[in-house]
């Protein structure tokens, strides 16, 4: 599909737009349920590592026959405790990431918007397709559709 070979009425091309904002935007719904599912488990990580934290500063309500000796449960429990620090760390680190790419997402579905409401300013399916062309290619649009092909890659695929 080259410039030359344009088959899409520009209406098409803008309904095209339309549908990628939509995908997007579910797309990003998606990821903001999986990072709210994580932001949940974070949070009841967090609970329950106060929760023994608590307990483990104030100590057991009765004292122990003998105090711990190295090598103890006491060790055990400091090292439980940092791989749980370290769980926690890795998952928040997994959160932000999830909402820096539910951003991306945001913004290329309002970019995507815009781009049908300003192709209703032109009747030239060529240069409609070339703004979608260059538009796709600016924001390196292919890699956020692993399914699905955009109008850059039909374009790129058929002037091989």
């Amino acid at each position: 599909m080259s410039d030359d070979e344009v088959t899409l009425s520009v209406d098409e091309l803008t309904e095209y737009c339309q549908t990628q904002a939509a995908l997007l935007a579910g797309r990003t719904e998606t990821i903001a349920a999986e990072a709210d599912e994580l932001l949940d488990e974070i949070d009841a990580d967090i609970a329950e590592l106060r929760t023994r934290m608590a307990s483990h500063t104030s100590g057991p309500e009765a004292p122990t026959a003998t105090p711990p000796t190295a090598g103890s449960d006491g060790d055990d429990e400091v090292t439980d405790l940092e791989n749980r620090e370290s769980e926690l760390e890795a998952k928040q680190a997994l959160a932000e990431a999830k909402q820096a790419r539910m951003s991306a997402f945001q913004d290329l579905s309002a970019a995507y918007t815009e781009l049908a409401a300003d192709l209703d300013t032109t009747d030239d399916e060529r240069e409609a397709l070339a703004r979608i062309v260059q538009f796709e290619r600016e924001h390196d649009a292919p890699a956020y559709f692993e399914e699905r092909l955009t109008v850059l890659e039909a374009v790129a695929e058929s002037s091989e």
